[in-house]
């Protein structure tokens, strides 16, 4: 019996001895830098419920759109900056100076967050105050802006953003952009932008893009929009 209790008592300490080498290599490794995603860009809070945007923009169009298109782009993000010089910038600084993948991501980053808190359900009808102003004395009145900025939307070559943006003196221009592009990057200020990417309007409006884009008037949030003015 003393044999058989020895025997058993070393069994239970190899297992022990391998259970706490194995406990240590996981935290090691779980504390090495190297192995850490710096989590620091987030996607935006969505200020509305999933479906408050129907039928403008359908609640699973709004679940793929931002729950994956747009948290893949955040979490390409936070891979793609460890260890670089951009790893503890802000998201436009990193928009401004940086190019190939990580441009790719953090223009995505910025560009969503701007747009998915450009909505609320219901909408307001027109922009006022200041913005209003500048839009009437620039364009004619609100409907010519909207059919320009509608006409550049539907434009766009393949995926891409159509902006409404301001230089310093505070000049409207609509700008177009391909891909992941942001006018930040020339130096304006973006106000209001249309995603025309498929994804973000294809399961509710197939390939009619212009049709998709004369609907999303009817969500604005003008006062969160006028406030970037």
């Amino acid at each position: 019996m003393k044999k058989i209790h020895s025997i058993l008592l070393t069994g239970v300490l190899v297992l022990t001895l391998f259970s706490c080498h194995n406990s240590n290599a996981n935290n090691n490794e779980n504390n090495n830098p190297k192995n850490k995603v710096n989590m620091k860009f987030e996607k935006v809070a969505l200020p509305y419920a999933t479906d408050a945007l129907e039928p403008v923009i359908s609640k699973q169009t709004v679940e793929l759109h931002y729950g994956k298109h747009h948290q893949a782009y955040v979490d390409n993000l936070n891979k793609l900056v460890v260890g670089t010089k951009f790893e503890n910038s802000d998201l436009e600084t990193v928009v401004k100076e940086s190019d190939g993948a990580i441009f790719n991501n953090a223009g995505q980053v910025l560009n969503h967050n701007l747009y998915f808190t450009s909505f609320k359900q219901g909408g307001s009808s027109v922009p006022k105050g200041a913005l209003g102003d500048a839009i009437n004395a620039q364009y004619g009145s609100f409907e010519k802006f909207q059919e320009e900025f509608n006409a550049a939307g539907a434009s766009v070559f393949g995926s891409g953003w159509v902006w409404l943006a301001k230089d310093g003196s505070g000049k409207l221009s609509i700008e177009k952009e391909s891909n992941a592009g942001n006018p930040i990057t020339k130096g304006l200020t973006p106000i209001l932008g249309f995603d025309v990417w498929e994804h973000s309007y294809y399961l509710d409006y197939q390939n009619r893009r212009a049709d998709h884009l004369k609907e999303l008037w009817k969500i604005i949030d003008w006062d969160v929009v006028s406030a970037r003015y």
